[in-house]
């Protein structure tokens, strides 16, 4: 089975073109997309809280999807933790000290998009640690993976290919 990333590049507010300016990426958010079309996220809004929710409507130009293969029990331990964190708020701190420090800054019960999806795929073992290198990394932002996410993607296309 599949889920995908949605990595936001549409245009947006003020606040995607900050975002897209500071991290150097033409990504200014993500979205986890489960098997059954559910997308879980939490947007940089002021009082966002990390939801699921049906989007019926999908501007496929304003997005880039990059899927991944899972398994059930992968699948699983993704549907857990969101259930474990749902309803936690938005990071600000975290997210704004981790672009400014040498190292990665996380509040207990508070995420932005990109990092619960790092987390999220970690946890799962759908992203190697080896890769993902979440202890070592400062920036968890759309653009640092999406390049994560194609990374998985292209070292699996070669274990396939030898």
């Amino acid at each position: 089975m599949k889920i995908s990333i949605a990595f936001y590049k549409g245009k947006g507010g003020r606040l995607h073109n900050i975002i897209r300016w500071w991290t150097k990426s033409i990504y200014s958010h993500a979205e986890l997309i489960l098997p059954d079309q559910t997308w879980i996220s939490i947007s940089p809004l002021y009082n966002s809280k990390i939801e699921s929710k049906r989007k019926l409507l999908v501007d496929n130009l304003q997005w880039d999807f990059v899927p991944l293969d899972i398994d059930s029990e992968q699948l699983q331990t993704i549907l857990d933790f969101f259930k474990e964190t749902e309803g936690c708020g938005y990071d600000w701190v975290g997210m704004l000290l981790s672009q400014f420090l040498p190292f990665h800054i996380k509040r207990k019960g508070k995420w932005y998009c990109s990092e619960w999806i790092a987390y999220a795929l970690r946890i799962a073992c759908v992203v190697d640690w080896k890769i993902i290198k979440i202890y070592d990394r400062a920036d968890l932002s759309p653009g640092v993976l999406h390049n994560i996410v194609e990374k998985v993607n292209s070292d699996k296309a070669k274990k396939i290919q030898s």
